[in-house]
């Protein structure tokens, strides 16, 4: 059998299972998100408790922003140069410590959410390190042929840890906030240990002594800078999650609008994973194999729709629709993204480029929240979402007119790294 037949044959779920790194990556992968999505429930259900207060949701996202800001560059080129099962599994007990936290706040009743939001910066912290290191493993321990199925069996698992989190969040928060952060306190550690059983050593970039740390940690940006298919792919999404962070306001839905406590602010967190994964499994049994680009844009398009509808929904049901809208189409847009940077990327430039992807995405997230939270203490929560939806939708214009070339993508395997 030829090596590409072989590799055809390889290009199977069960193929990708059969791979013992790769069981251990989605293993910690799903212990992690899972862990970080029940925190989220509790925390912005017990900030909000505390302060009646949107804006205050609004500042858990900053808190955890401000640290993946000024650390995700640096964190992506120790990527390139350190062993990055040691960088993930730091950083999960990092994230265990942030947990332990908020449970001694939490136990001595501090009234003050500043103890908060800085817990919530040590998380950020550990996040800024984890996110390029963890996200850059995936082409390490697949083939190139594999890597599409592999890139949705990894999100289908992401978004089953999404589901579930918010729903376990919400249903041990009857139980107390502690029960909670000592569940995710023990999954964190879970994540270290899981990294570190994995056998594959990441290369470590050469050290090139007349290369400053201030051009190895910018080498990313000046990489996707003259790419524009990675540019545009990873700024469209920037300011589509921007605009369309209405997730820090869904406890006030939960609670002021639709009136369904903290199990219905669970089912809602849950929505847009069950919409995401419902598209995953299909993007499982059948890739997206022709007019990626113009795909990619309609479903952010999508997105921008369905945020709007999420935001003017005043019934329990079609709110979780719109949910599910949201997180099916943007799924199929992270798919693609999480796809075609790794293709269009030289392997020892990964590590980086990652960190600034997850720098303009990752980072997007809690400042969206941000924005979320300031907009709806100016305008109102359901005009604040309005917006957001509307702009989502003015982005996708600007970016289809300034990205050609990502439009016109076609076959993601056509995609290759530029020299």
């Amino acid at each position: 059998m030829t090596d590409s037949r072989a590799e055809a044959s390889e290009d199977t779920t069960a193929g990708l299972f059969r791979l013992r790194d790769f069981r251990f990556y989605i293993s910690g992968r799903f212990l992690g998100t899972l862990a970080m999505l029940i925190q989220s429930v509790a925390v912005g259900w017990q900030v909000y408790d505390i302060t009646e207060s949107p804006l205050a949701l609004g500042y858990v996202g900053l808190a955890q922003f401000l640290p993946i800001v000024l650390l995700t560059l640096p964190a992506g080129d120790i990527a390139d140069r350190v062993d990055r099962r040691y960088i993930v599994a730091a950083a999960g007990v990092l994230e265990a410590a942030a947990a332990g936290w908020l449970i001694i706040l939490t136990l001595t009743h501090t009234g003050d959410v500043t103890w908060f939001y800085a817990a919530l910066a040590l998380f950020g912290c550990a996040r800024a390190f984890m996110a390029p290191a963890s996200r850059s493993f995936v082409p390490l321990l697949v083939s190139a042929v594999q890597l599409p199925r592999a890139v949705a069996v990894s999100s289908s698992t992401f978004q089953v840890a999404v589901i579930t989190g918010p729903a376990i969040g919400g249903g041990l928060y009857l139980l107390g906030p502690v029960i909670v952060y000592s569940v995710c306190a023990a999954l964190f550690m879970a994540v270290a240990v899981a990294f570190l059983m994995i056998r594959t050593r990441p290369p470590v970039a050469p050290h090139a002594p007349a290369t400053t740390a201030f051009a190895r940690v910018t080498a990313g940006i000046a990489y996707m800078r003259r790419t524009p298919i990675v540019l545009g792919a990873i700024s469209l999404d920037l300011f589509a999650v921007l605009l369309g962070g209405a997730v820090a306001l869904l406890p006030i839905y939960a609670r002021d609008i639709l009136h369904v406590g903290p199990e219905g602010l669970g089912l809602m967190r849950s929505a847009p994973a069950v919409g995401a994964i419902v598209i995953n499994l299909l993007i499982i049994w059948r890739p997206i194999r022709k007019r990626t680009g113009h795909i990619m844009f309609a479903c952010v398009a999508l997105f921008g729709v369905a945020t709007i509808v999420f935001g003017l929904s005043e019934h329990f049901w079609l709110t979780l629709g719109a949910l599910a809208v949201m997180g099916a189409s943007d799924m199929v847009s992270v798919n693609i993204r999480s796809t075609l940077i790794p293709l269009a990327t030289p392997q020892q430039m990964l590590g980086r480029v990652t960190a600034v992807e997850m720098l303009f995405i990752g980072a997007s997230n809690e400042l969206g929240e941000f924005e979320s939270g300031v907009t709806a203490a100016w305008f109102g929560t359901v005009p604040a979402v309005v917006i957001g939806g509307l702009g989502t939708l003015g982005v996708v214009g600007i970016w289809m007119w300034l990205f050609p070339d990502l439009r016109k993508v076609d076959k993601l395997s056509d995609v290759k790294p530029q020299s």
